[in-house]
C-alpha cells in the first residue's frame, strides 16, 4: 500500500499509535490489573495504579502517558528499521507481490511482522519493566522475556489481523486516496 518513504513512515505511524495503546491497556488490564487491584486493594486498575504511584519501569513509578511515550518512541524506531524492511522481504521470499493476491500478500506482511515485532518488543519490554529492586539477574530477565512473548504473540497476532492493520489501510486509503486514483 504505501508508495513513497514518506508514505511508509505515516503508514507505521499510524500503526505504532495504534499498537502502543492497545498493549498498555491489555498489559495494565487484562494481563496485570488484577495483581495491581490486589496489591493495592483498589477496586479498580486506574486506581491500583495511582495508589502505587505509577507504572513501574525501568526501575520508578511513572505515569501511564510516559509508558505510552516511550514504548511508542522504541515500537516506532523498531518499525522503521526493522520491522516494516524485514517482513516485506520474508513475505517476497514466498510470494511475488504481482502475482500473489493483494489480501494473501498483506496477511503474510502482517505475519512476518508480528513474527518480528513481538520478540524484539518483548525483548525491550523486558529490560523496561524488569524488577531491578530485586537486583539483575541474566536467567531472570530471560524467563521474564519469554513470558511476554507467551503473552503477547498470540494478542498481537490476533489483533493485528483482524483489528489493527484492517483499521489502519482503511485510515491510510482515506489519507491518500487521491494519489491512489491519479
Amino acid at each position: 500500500m504505501p508508495q513513497s518513504q514518506f508514505q511508509r513512515m505515516i503508514f507505521a505511524f499510524l500503526t505504532v499509535l495504534v499498537t502502543v495503546h492497545a498493549y498498555v491497556f491489555y498489559s495494565l488490564y487484562v494481563v496485570n490489573g488484577n495483581i495491581l487491584m490486589e496489591v493495592t486493594g483498589s477496586s479498580g486498575v486506574l486506581a491500583a495504579i495511582n495508589a502505587q504511584g505509577g507504572v513501574y519501569m525501568a526501575g520508578h513509578f511513572v505515569p501511564i502517558w510516559s509508558v505510552v511515550i516511550v514504548e511508542f518512541i522504541f515500537a516506532y524506531l523498531l518499525e522503521i528499521i526493522m520491522g516494516s524492511p524485514c517482513s516485506f522481504r520474508l513475505a517476497t521470499r514466498i510470494f511475488q507481490p504481482g502475482e500473489t493476491h493483494p489480501v494473501l500478500f498483506e496477511t503474510a506482511i502482517i505475519c512476518a511482522t508480528v513474527g518480528l515485532m513481538c520478540p524484539a518488543m518483548s525483548l525491550i519490554a523486558a529490560f523496561l519493566y524488569y524488577p531491578y529492586y530485586t537486583g539483575f539477574h541474566a536467567l531472570t530477565l530471560l524467563a521474564n522475556w519469554l513470558k511476554l512473548v507467551c503473552f503477547n504473540f498470540p494478542f498481537a497476532f490476533f489483533t493485528q489481523l483482524f483489528f489493527i492493520q484492517p483499521l489502519i489501510r482503511t485510515i491510510f486509503k482515506a489519507l491518500f486516496a487521491k494519489k491512489h486514483k491519479a
